[in-house]
């Protein structure tokens, strides 16, 4: 099997299954040998924040010297990125191996009504492949949720994660904090240690301490008041943290309440059996080898351009600050696209007082919004809006509306930056 044929048999799978649960992913682990038994996790689930806390804690486990796996989603350019040993994506030809040893299985139960989900299956090929390999630790972001999510199969992690808990997915994860927050918590299993990010919402918050108490969680709340920022620039922040100096490339305040919520899950594992090495030396290497595409991420400095994934009412909060901080004053164009199943209109609405115009651009994705749909509601924020032709030529023309002093900000989905990252490295230094 190649890597294509692959990636098209597994996209080929059902996105969300008819019936929910979890059973027929724990037959399909058991007969490729309980592949997730076999290493301890870190399981971290939230709204946002869940990618940039992941790639901290794998990072500063990296540079402690562990064997660490790395699972998150979504990719931003290449489908490998969500399989990680050692902060590198797992190479095209052993996911290819991997997934010809687990798809016929998926096929097989799938003949015989046992149906299995698109993120399912790459969950178990992640798994199998992670074992494979000896990992001395993997963290597992969730993809969805968390007590039906796929990555919920695993047994009590050594310790579960929740960063901050919002408003997405309502459809599918309820439309209060409270029934959110419930099925955040399922990746709570008794006895397991638990970190809370901080500043979260007091209706999660309440969810939290319940469900941790009732299944008898140690819970330690994270507290960014610990890192004191000494310096915060375009070129990254530097922090005090007890008597370490901690220097992180990644940009925004959010980032901040992540790194707090990194370092006190490793505080964590540094008191479990086989995890000595962690040393705050290790976990500051770990926090300045961080690298986060699509996270506020500058492109080019001339013309400016940022990539930011943010796509949901959090996020387009956690966006305004950052822009409001690090290009206060400027002339501000979105270029933006996103995925119709989001609440779009709310995002827009937080985005358009700070904006003068918006080019509009479709996402390479069946869910993505209409265009025309998405412009007109920018220009009922009041922000004139364009629809842009393709990639390249949308950039350029958010580049003209910027003007010399102003900067183009790509925003609204993940996958969009994803698709414009590679053509705005390329095109960018060509329009200054």
């Amino acid at each position: 099997m190649t890597y294509e044929e692959a990636l098209n048999q597994i996209h080929a799978l059902h996105r969300f299954k008819k019936v929910p649960g979890l059973a027929n992913l724990r037959t399909l682990l058991h007969r490729l040998g309980e592949p997730q038994k076999k290493m301890p996790f870190v399981h971290v689930a939230g709204t946002n924040g869940k990618g940039s806390t992941s790639t901290m804690i794998a990072t500063m486990l990296r540079k402690s010297r562990y064997r660490t796996g790395l699972y998150v989603s979504p990719f931003i350019v290449d489908f490998c990125e969500r399989i990680q040993l050692n902060n590198r994506p797992i190479p095209h030809r052993e996911l290819a191996q991997a997934a010809e040893d687990v798809l016929p299985l998926i096929h097989e139960m799938e003949q015989n009504g046992e149906e299995l989900s698109e993120f399912e299956a790459i969950t178990a090929i992640a798994f199998y492949w992670f074992a494979q390999q000896n990992c001395d630790i993997v963290v597992l972001e969730v993809g969805l949720g968390g007590r039906l999510d796929a990555t919920n199969v695993i047994d009590a992690p050594l310790c579960a994660v929740l960063t901050h808990i919002s408003y997405d997915h309502t459809e599918i994860l309820g439309d209060t904090l409270t029934k959110i927050a419930g099925e955040k918590c399922g990746i709570l299993k008794e006895g397991c240690e638990v970190v809370c990010a901080p500043g979260q919402n007091e209706e999660a918050l309440a969810v939290i301490r319940q469900t941790a108490e009732e299944r008898h969680c140690p819970l330690t709340m994270a507290d960014s008041s610990k890192l004191h920022v000494m310096e915060e620039t375009l070129s990254g922040t530097r922090m005090g943290y007890q008597d370490l100096l901690l220097d992180m490339d990644l940009l925004g305040d959010y980032q901040i309440t992540n790194a707090a919520t990194a370092m006190t899950c490793m505080k964590i594992l540094h008191t479990r059996k086989n995890f000595s090495h962690i040393t705050g030396q290790s976990c500051a290497a770990g926090l300045a080898a961080v690298r986060m595409p699509a996270r506020f991420e500058i492109l080019c400095r001339h013309p400016f351009a940022v990539a930011d994934g943010a796509h949901n009412p959090d996020g387009a909060n956690a966006l305004v600050r950052s822009l409001k901080r690090y290009l206060p004053g400027k002339r501000l164009v979105a270029l933006t696209g996103m995925c119709a199943d989001k609440d779009v209109q709310h995002f827009v609405q937080t985005l358009a007082p700070l904006f003068s115009e918006a080019v509009v651009l479709p996402l390479q994705n069946p869910r993505s919004m209409e265009p025309e749909k998405l412009a007109e509601l920018w220009r009922q924020a009041g922000v004139p809006a364009h629809l842009g032709d393709y990639p390249a030529q949308a950039l350029a023309l958010a580049v003209q509306l910027a003007g010399k002093d102003g900067a183009v900000i790509i925003c609204g989905s993940l996958y969009l930056a994803g698709e414009l990252r590679q053509t705005a490295f390329d095109i960018l230094p060509l329009l200054q």
